[in-house]
Formats: C-alpha cells, structure tokens, sequence
C-alpha cells in the first residue's frame, strides 16, 4: 500500500517549497493530499534573494489546486506530514483544526517536514517544540526559541521524527531526509 502524506497550507505559500515536495512525493509513488483552509485554487508566491537587500523579494508565482479542507482532514490516514513556509503558516496557524492536525503527527511519531516559515505555525500549539531542535529560516530563529525549541543553524537538520529545513534551496537535503524517514 502507498504511503499517504498531507501537505498544510494556505495562500501566499512559498512556490518552491509546495511544489517541490508534492512532485518528489509522487515521484516516489506515495499518495500526496493539500489541505488548506477550504477547497480552492491557491494563490502561491515567489521569494527571491536580492543582492543588496538585507530580507528577500515576494512576487505572485502559480497557482495550485487544494485538495481538502482542514475541517475534513483526519490526521490519522496519514503516513507523513509537510508545512511549506512562506506566509502561509502565519494565517493557516489561527484556524482552530490546525494544531489538531499537526499535533497528530508528533503525538504519535509520524515524520513531518517543515521548512522556512513553518516555525511561527508550530508555535501555536503548546508544548509541542519544548526540548526540540529545529532550524528554519534565520528571521523566524525567535520563534523557534519562543516555543521552547533548540535553534540550530544549519541549513537542514533531523531531530527524531522532525526533517527541518532553512529555506528553498535546501529542498533536495530536506525531502532526501524527509522520505527517509517516510520508508
């Protein structure tokens, strides 16, 4: 039977790292559902490092089509989760079905993926990150620390069933971990 992984998110995710880990997940055969707030095409962006500009440039990117609601996801018939960064975790964070969803997947040992911005989505459940170690992108490091975590600066790092990555350049370490975990 084919591996299940469900993918959070919302609009203004980071393009690259959406896309990125729904094709290497099919690439590998599993069964790959996006849920965001409601069923509907997403509207993902672009950031871009700018030479000079000391934070990164956001412009409209593709749109992507959702599979399921939060409401209606039951984190159980999951095999792994991903929490793309960009924006969306800072909104998709204050729907209430959010840390139910996640916190299944911690509670019970499940790999999970979470790379730039997922940070500031995991610190709304309590508890959850206390005696952790993370990375993430080095503006959100103050969050990772505020929901008790182990901020590690390195561009990927594996901590029991948590793969975290920096950024979107870091994919290809990030999804070789995640699906490890995965098999």
């Amino acid at each position: 039977m084919s591996k299940k992984v469900l993918i959070v998110t919302g609009d203004a995710v980071e393009a690259l790292e959406v896309f990125y880990p729904y094709y290497r997940c099919l690439e590998e055969g599993y069964d790959v559902t996006i849920a965001s707030p409601s069923i509907k095409k997403l509207r993902t962006v672009s950031h871009d490092f700018i030479e000079g500009m000391e934070t990164f440039e956001e412009k409209p990117a593709y749109r992507l089509e959702s599979h399921v609601a939060f409401k209606d996801v039951n984190p159980e018939e999951y095999d792994g989760l991903i929490i793309p960064g960009g924006r969306a975790p800072e909104y998709i964070r204050m729907f209430d079905e959010v840390p139910r969803i996640v916190g299944h997947f911690f509670e019970v040992n499940k790999p999970v993926g979470a790379i730039c911005h997922a940070a500031q989505l995991l610190t709304v459940i309590p508890d959850l990150m206390k005696g952790r170690e993370y990375t993430a992108y080095p503006s959100v490091e103050p969050d990772v620390k505020a929901c008790g975590a182990t901020y590690i600066n390195k561009n990927v790092h594996t901590h029991q069933n948590l793969v975290s990555g920096q950024a979107w350049p870091d994919l290809p370490t990030f999804m070789r971990e995640f699906i490890t975990l995965l098999k």
